[in-house]
């Protein structure tokens, strides 16, 4: 009997109701702070991707109570997953904002435990009910139970950073009806990034990455160093030094590309030495965000200080203008009178072939000439530096990256092939030595621009000083009578490929490069940040290139076979007018000669005339040909059309006469 009695004393439903309600009241208090009770026991089991909590009462309590009893089961499951995380998070791998919010949470929870010690002292006093304590826990219930769904989701996916800032936001705004339990969850977010935003503080203040954990949105690749603009083509220094990763918080993604150049700016501004402390005012702290969007005001502000700073500092201090201008005396041939002492003296050399050319040797003739010159009050002329490449200019464009032939021109780069012989004069190039920070805007990419532009219009210099000495030739005989010979005909032959020659130059310098430029200069002097004056740059170049003709094969074969004729015709100046003047020998009688002297004179003027009939045939179907591309061109490359005009009229005239 006694042992039965004291089997029963074990079993809740022993109790009258009244008694097993204050036993109840009080196990339950208990397990809102996870401790388990005689009648209420805590069971945890694994599951496949997270722990399930489960609340076991005994089965012989009154089942009102039961009810009521597992009403708030709920909210004493929330604080063990509550209390778990914050236990787990706060570890330092987990990172700065898993270490915040797990700190709000905490204090959340000192809140909540305060709020159970509160109905503990009214129980104790006699004043609680379990439908009281029903009642008293519903506020308290939403809100922890909104705060364990944001844990699981977070936990379950093993979120950190801006990955936690998103869904407390999320979750924020799915709770746009509850606004007790929306405040709540926006008040977490404000306490969780504000580590996040002191790292984006320093970012957009000094420029600096401090991100121990990874968290940031901003990636930064130590392994590429400002040194390699001036080598490397595509720029990845200033592309890739700093990136953007993903998981950008979404109160900042529509600004994060401000946010990533101002840092860069920063960067650059401290690289140079200069103060890269953006000034602080009271009201610029980006702390906390809201729907005041305060913070996005500052964000601009440090953007504009940044960008002003650097742009000033491009111009001014390291004369970005003063430098541009000096690249196009030279490489644009805008300065031509050095350039004409340098061909003249050092045209033996340029004359070998490219293995035999002395770079050295060059280059002291260069600087001769920039002594000499005009060009010696150009205070960056000492920038300057010759090289000579392996291949012509063709098989450059062919095979080099920068040509970014349209698909329609694509299939016509096997036509940019290799002359059979070149020399210094087709593969020399000037080159020009750029620091830090002008590399930003002179990169290599935009040298290499630079340099086949020179190419082209130094090589057309080059058949143009060639044929002026075939002009000159003619003149030489002009006291002879040669009206109606092979001469006269050569002579306008002369005339027409000069005529060509100079009409090309013309367009290359006045109709494409000299308001490209001017263009180019008004719009950096307004330019705003130094990826304006990038972008105004590089489309500079860009529509040079094209317009040079340097991306349209096609035309581009053309002209270079043209100019090779040009060539060609001005080597054989000296043997075509030689060998059609006879001269008689002092010594030799007339009378007995006459006859065969009219003989070889006969000979020689058919063979000079057939070879003045070829070059004129094969320059004016050459010239023919460039004159029906442009014209068909001209309507979808309506610049085209300046050429258009002085090539049909080289054709023109030299068909009139």
């Amino acid at each position: 009997m006694t042992q039965t009695a004291a089997g029963f004393e074990n079993l809740i439903g022993y109790y009258e109701p009244p008694v097993q309600e204050l036993i109840v009241i009080d196990e339950v208090l208990s397990a809102m702070v996870g401790v388990e009770g005689r009648y209420i026991s805590i069971k945890t089991l694994r599951g496949k991707k997270d722990e399930i909590i489960n609340f076991l009462v005994d089965p012989s309590m009154d089942l009102t109570l039961q009810e009521l009893a597992k009403r708030i089961f709920p909210l004493c499951r929330s604080f063990l997953l509550i209390n778990q995380f914050v236990e787990s998070r706060s570890q330092f791998q987990n990172g700065l904002v898993n270490h915040a919010f797990s700190a709000a949470l905490r204090e959340f929870l000192l809140d909540y435990q305060a709020f159970v010690a509160q109905l503990e002292h009214q129980f104790r006093l006699g004043r609680l009910s379990l439908q009281g304590l029903w009642f008293y826990c519903q506020p308290m219930l939403r809100s922890m139970q909104a705060l364990s769904t944001v844990i699981q989701k977070a936990s379950a996916n093993n979120f950190s950073g801006s990955a936690v800032l998103n869904l407390l936001q999320s979750q924020a705004k799915a709770m746009a009806g509850d606004n007790a339990v929306r405040l709540l969850l926006e008040k977490m977010t404000q306490c969780a990034s504000r580590a996040y935003m002191s790292i984006l503080e320093r970012w957009v203040y000094e420029g600096v990455i401090d991100d121990p954990y990874g968290e940031f949105f901003i990636a930064e690749d130590k392994s590429l160093q400002k040194e390699s603009l001036t080598k490397d083509y595509d720029a990845k220094y200033w592309r890739q030094r700093y990136s953007l990763k993903d998981g950008i918080p979404s109160f900042l993604a529509n600004t994060a590309e401000t946010i990533l150049t101002t840092g860069k700016y920063l960067n650059v501004l401290r690289e140079c030495g200069h103060n890269v402390q953006v000034p602080p005012s009271e009201n610029s702290k980006l702390m906390s965000f809201g729907s005041n969007h305060h913070y996005l005001e500052c964000i601009k502000a440090a953007y504009n200080f940044a960008s002003g700073e650097l742009v000033n500092l491009i111009k001014e201090k390291y004369d970005l203008t003063g430098k541009l201008r000096s690249i196009k005396h030279y490489l644009l041939l805008d300065q031509g009178d050095f350039l004409v002492h340098f061909m003249d003296i050092a045209r033996d050399e340029l004359a070998k072939k490219p293995d035999e050319v002395s770079v050295e040797k060059l280059q002291s003739l260069l600087d001769l000439a920039l002594r000499t010159t005009a060009a010696s009050v150009d205070p960056y002329h000492e920038g300057l530096t010759c090289i000579v490449e392996r291949s012509s200019l063709l098989k450059r464009l062919g095979t080099f990256n920068v040509t970014e032939v349209s698909q329609r021109d694509s299939s016509n780069n096997d036509i940019l092939e290799e002359p059979v012989s070149i020399t210094g004069l087709e593969t020399f190039s000037l080159s020009y030595k750029v620091h830090w920070p002008l590399s930003i805007v002179l990169s290599r990419k935009a040298l290499t621009n630079y340099q086949l532009i020179f190419r082209f219009l130094f090589h057309c210099k080059h058949v143009d000083r060639q044929l002026c000495g075939a002009w000159q030739t003619h003149q030489g005989v002009r006291a002879l009578n040669t009206r109606g010979t092979a001469i006269s005909r050569s002579s306008l032959l002369c005339r027409s490929m000069l005529k060509f020659i100079n009409s090309l130059l013309h367009y290359l310098t006045f109709e494409v490069i000299e308001p490209n430029w001017h263009m180019m200069y008004t719009r950096l002097q307004s330019a705003n940040s130094i990826d304006e004056v990038i972008q105004h740059h590089d489309l500079f170049l860009n529509k040079c290139l094209r317009e040079c003709l340097l991306l349209l094969p096609e035309l581009l074969k053309k002209v270079e076979r043209l100019k090779s004729m040009c060539l060609q015709y001005a080597a054989a100046t000296q043997w075509l007018i030689s060998s059609s003047i006879v001269l008689h020998s002092p010594d030799e009688p007339k009378a007995d000669s006459i006859k065969t002297k009219q003989l070889k004179s006969t000979t020689r003027n058919a063979a000079v005339t057939d070879s003045i009939l070829k070059f004129e045939k094969d320059f004016d179907s050459e010239l023919q040909s460039l004159g029906s591309i442009l014209s068909s061109s001209s309507q979808a490359e309506p610049y085209l059309t300046h050429l258009a005009k002085w090539i049909l009229g080289v054709k023109l005239e030299h068909n009139g006469l």
